[in-house]
């Protein structure tokens, strides 16, 4: 490479985003600050029973997202170091809540550095007050009808209320 000239830094933040929550959108948002590119990739991960189709999942990261310009949604159902090779991106971004997570995602990444050692993996630890926050409370509030304004996107608590019919 010439002296001088500027490789784009592409990261992937994988995920199934199931549905996506503002512990999910402050780990998309600080890691967008850090690449030149950031794909959030949505994992079909046919062994789950989402609540939401990728399709679903994927419109409500782009509107969660519209206002970062760097910032690309996209899903995938491939190893994800193939993914990432298809999108020249040299940096797997995970967030982490707890040790718990931490043990986990550990043990993904040491996986994707043998499957491919010019992947890098970082952890990015979740904003202390989202700490507590996933996908699967966010929707056993809603089937419930709890209030969940404070812990997903506008678009998400809609399509929440419409998923579970409350109004």
């Amino acid at each position: 490479m010439p002296y001088g000239q500027h490789v784009e830094k592409i990261a992937v933040y994988p995920g199934s985003f199931d549905p996506v929550t503002l512990g999910h959108l402050d780990i998309i948002q600080r890691a967008a600050k850090q690449f030149d590119r950031l794909v959030v990739a949505v994992l079909n991960n046919t062994s789950k029973n989402p609540l939401f189709s990728i399709e679903e999942r994927k419109e409500l990261l782009r509107l969660a997202t519209s206002h970062l310009p760097n910032v690309e949604v996209d899903s995938f159902r491939d190893l994800l170091v193939r993914y990432m090779g298809s999108k020249n991106a040299q940096v797997i971004v995970r967030g982490i809540r707890s040790v718990t997570d931490f043990e986990y995602e550990l043990q993904l990444a040491s996986t994707n550095q043998h499957l491919d050692d010019s992947i890098e993996t970082i952890f990015m630890m979740t904003n202390p007050k989202y700490s507590y926050l996933s996908s699967s409370i966010v929707k056993e509030i809603a089937q419930f009808g709890g209030d969940i304004h404070d812990l997903v996107p506008h678009e998400v608590e809609q399509a929440l209320r419409v998923k579970f019919s409350h109004s």
